[in-house]
This record gives structure tokens, sequence and C-alpha cells, in this order.
């Protein structure tokens, strides 16, 4: 039976991406229907009203839509991160919820070493930088991002480093013990953790002044994992410290007295990218049919 499946972005897919999309869908006997860079929530609630499923970037899909989205059985957020979806809402409804991990983990992977090659030249202000090669690179969270990172950085010439719970090995990645130990060995320090209760602001005072001198802090993850403070602190207390990221901290005007330590892009950047942007696209609509065909939900998070 035919299922109408819903794109709603208010930052849309590029037209390519828009276009393999309804591809996917068509192919496999189904309806799509668009809402791009819509204005206000009440076209969201209206757009949702009578679709099976719904396909979303980083739009919010709260209690409020779940309740407007009468058929809905599965959203499928079209990237790693899904704390834009209220999983705990949606399961209490009968709505599966997925991501689609590893999509954009290159794009993301690439954007840690332009902010990290711009910090260790010295944001590119004529004045003599340093290299990656040979520096210690320590990747904090070793999900997709954090391995196609490693690579790259193997690639750079940097030894990498790593702490994860699990004992599985990774390629050309020394592990070390906790993550304390991961903050006082490694130069660049690349952040791919998740936002969570757990997590959430994590990156404290106490980890961060174990920090070796000249260190670089990267973050293309949640700027809720960082404790904005206690960065703040550090930083004014040891000035050879530099913070990159694509994320704009709640305190960014205090982190920009900062001259010459900290950079920020306008907005979040990791998956910016044409490849990323079909990749998550297609990948959102193929889980969306197989689901509908199968009861496939390999991608299940909630």
């Amino acid at each position: 039976m035919s299922k109408k499946i819903l794109v709603a972005t208010e930052k849309p897919f590029s037209p390519v991406a828009v276009k393999k999309i309804k591809d996917v869908v068509e192919k496999n006997g189904h309806e799509l229907i668009l809402l791009e860079k819509y204005t206000d929530k009440a076209q969201l609630l209206d757009a949702v009203k009578d679709v099976d499923a719904l396909i979303v970037r980083s739009d919010k899909v709260d209690q409020e839509v779940l309740d407007a989205a009468k058929n809905l059985k599965i959203v499928v957020r079209a990237g790693a991160g899904y704390d834009n979806l209220d999983t705990t809402y949606a399961a209490k409804k009968n709505v599966v919820c997925e991501n689609t991990p590893g999509q954009n983990s290159n794009a993301v992977a690439e954007l840690v070493f332009g902010l990290a090659v711009m910090a260790v030249r010295n944001f590119y202000n004529g004045k003599s930088g340093g290299e990656l090669k040979d520096r210690k690179l320590g990747i904090h969270g070793m999900g997709h991002v954090g391995q196609n990172v490693a690579r790259i950085g193997n690639g750079f010439g940097m030894q990498v480093y790593s702490y994860r719970r699990s004992k599985e090995d990774e390629p050309g990645v020394t592990r070390l013990n906790s993550t304390e130990e991961l903050y006082k060995t490694c130069d660049v320090i690349s952040l791919h953790i998740p936002s969570n209760d757990k997590t959430a602001k994590s990156i404290n005072y106490e980890l961060l002044k174990l920090l070796p001198e000249g260190a670089i802090l990267v973050n293309s993850a949640r700027k809720e994992v960082i404790n904005e403070d206690d960065l703040l602190k550090i930083m004014n207390e040891r000035p050879d410290i530099k913070f990159v990221t694509d994320l704009k901290p709640d305190k960014d005007e205090e982190f920009s007295k900062l001259e010459g330590r900290y950079f920020t892009t306008p907005k979040k950047m990791g998956a910016q990218t044409a490849e990323a942007n079909i990749n998550a696209g297609v990948a959102a609509a193929e889980q969306i049919c197989r689901y509908f065909e199968s009861g496939d939900e390999t991608f299940r998070v909630n």
C-alpha cells in the first residue's frame, strides 16, 4: 500500500538530493511531499496531519508535532545526532525514530582538520605557526565520525589516541586507559561524544586543566557537552590553549575576547557538504521504504 512520506526541512536538501530522495520513494511505490523553507511551526503541524513517514534535518519533532501527526509511523533524522526528536514521547505514540549514522561522517571529519589546521597556523595571521604532523591527536568519542578523524589523522602523520570503554581496537589508534589520560597526553583533542544527561558539561575544568602546553580543542559535536564557564576559566589562565568549533557557544561574546585563540563558523557546518546532504537524505528515504516493506528497524534510536 502506498504511503505518504513528508520531507520537512527549514534548511532544505539540495535539489539533487531531493530528486534522488523522490526517485527512491516513487520507485518503492510511495508518494513524496515536500515542505521546504517553512517559516512557521503551524505550517509543519498542518503538513504532518495525514502523512505516514517524516524525514527531517535539524527540525524539531516534539510532542505537538507528534500529536498532530495522526498517521505517523516513522520519523528519520537525516544525520547522526537526533536530539531534535522527542524519542521518548514518540515511543509512547508507537512512532519509530531513526537516524542515518555514518552518512555525514567524512564531511564532519574533514571540517575537524580544516579547523585544526587553522588553529595550528595561528588563524593565518601572518605569523609563523606549526604543523599537525607528529602531534598527538586525541579522539573523544570513537563513533562513525571519530573513526574518520582517526583515518585522516593518520594521513596527516599524527599519533592518534582514543579512550573507549569497549574492547574493540581501531586500526592506527593507540588506546589509553581513561579520558583523563587522553587529555593529559594529546596536543589536539577532537570531541565526538553525544549530548545527553551523562555528557552534559562533562568537558570541565578538571579535565581541561590536564591539557599539555599549546593544546587545541576542536568541537564539532554538540556545544552542550562543554562547560563554557570552565573552558573560559582555563583559557584565561592558560593563554597557550586554542578553541575552534562549528557550534557558536552561548558565551560567544566572551570567547571572542580571547584574541587569536578562538574561532567559530557562522552556523553548524559539519555536515554542510553536497555529498553529505545527498547521502543522508537518500539513506533516510531508503530506511523508510525498508521499514514499510519489511519492518526493518536497524537504525531505530527509541
